[in-house]
């Protein structure tokens, strides 16, 4: 199932959002379709949907299920180019970061005269980011300073379904409600320079990350798990195209530190709740930070007028223009 959050086409304010579910190209508003099939409250956003799972889930499919049967009225449906799409869960509970690819990791370090660090494999590592900076689709406004080094990062996130704490790696993976692609924008002359202080990222991270374009519910990606005593890994694809060319290139399989193993450590010692995200971190080739260093690119950075598309299969393309911010 393929859950979005959108407005009227041409609008891009967090007011009066519409939460939907996609089907074939056409979005069907929740609201109005519980209404007309008489399934009590319909949840008001993402999170809602989310908390109240085991009500909503089974209501949603049959709403898929009536209109494939043709029994939905003309009013609960509109095509998906008729709308805007933000980020499925705009609002998220909290925001975590991982570090899970070692690719990534081991040529950021190569690349910056580093030894790769043992303790990568000790444990999975994150941080906390800005909830408060979340976008969607289309343009990513960048102030002065932190278009400095702009960077992309191609992640996978998951959002938390379940509330638990101290949840083990091998029933974790019950507690994600879905997955999307996320766009960890990295100012980096910012985050150099404040993580010589040895914290953060902060300034560098904090002014926006982008979610989208669909929340993918977990059963849907199934037939691409591969399962293994410390969680599923995925087998789809990760791309990146700046400007119509293709400069990243992995796999989701390839993460070193399962989601399941992310949140079993996310989750030692106390509470998660549903909305949280959290990503993977970035795959291998997943940003110019890397790619740069390994002479795959030449000293690329963003700048305004730049078209970043990320794509993994089944997720879709998270689609984001760069323009300068006054």
């Amino acid at each position: 199932m393929r859950l979005v959050t959108y407005s009227d086409l041409g609008k891009t304010e967090k007011l009066g959002l519409h939460v939907g579910a996609l089907q074939k190209g056409t979005i069907l508003d929740i609201q109005k379709c519980y209404s007309a099939l008489s399934l009590g409250s319909a949840p008001r956003d993402m999170i809602e949907l989310i908390r109240g799972q085991d009500h909503t889930l089974p209501s949603l499919k049959k709403i898929l299920a009536a209109q494939e049967a043709g029994q939905l009225p003309p009013a609960c449906t509109t095509p998906e180019e008729k709308v805007t799409l933000l980020a499925p869960v705009p609002h998220p509970t909290s925001m975590r970061d991982g570090y899970a690819f070692r690719q990534h990791v081991e040529a950021a370090r190569r690349n910056r005269g580093l030894p790769m660090i043992e303790e990568f494999d000790h444990f999975p590592i994150f941080y906390f980011t800005n909830h408060l900076a979340v976008s969607g689709p289309g343009d990513i406004a960048v102030q002065k300073l932190a278009r400095e080094k702009l960077d992309f990062e191609l992640e996978a996130a998951v959002v938390v379904g379940r509330h638990g704490k101290n949840v083990t790696a091998a029933l974790a993976d019950e507690y994600i409600f879905g997955y999307m692609i996320m766009n960890d924008w990295s100012a980096r002359a910012l985050q150099m320079e404040e993580m010589k202080l040895n914290l953060g990222p902060a300034k560098g991270k904090d002014f926006s990350t982008s979610l989208g374009p669909y929340l993918v519910t977990r059963d849907e990606l199934a037939p691409f798990a591969i399962k293994g005593p410390h969680g599923e890994r995925h087998n789809l694809q990760m791309k990146c195209f700046v400007n119509g060319k293709q400069v990243s290139d992995g796999n989701m399989k390839d993460i070193s530190w399962t989601f399941a193993q992310i949140l079993e450590r996310v989750s030692y010692g106390v509470n998660i709740h549903p909305g949280e995200v959290i990503g993977s971190g970035t795959v291998g080739t997943g940003c110019f930070l890397e790619l740069n260093g390994s002479k795959i690119t030449d000293n690329q950075w963003l700048n305004p007028g730049d078209e970043v598309i990320l794509e993994i299969d089944h997720l879709g393309r998270l689609e984001n223009r760069i323009v300068a911010a006054d």
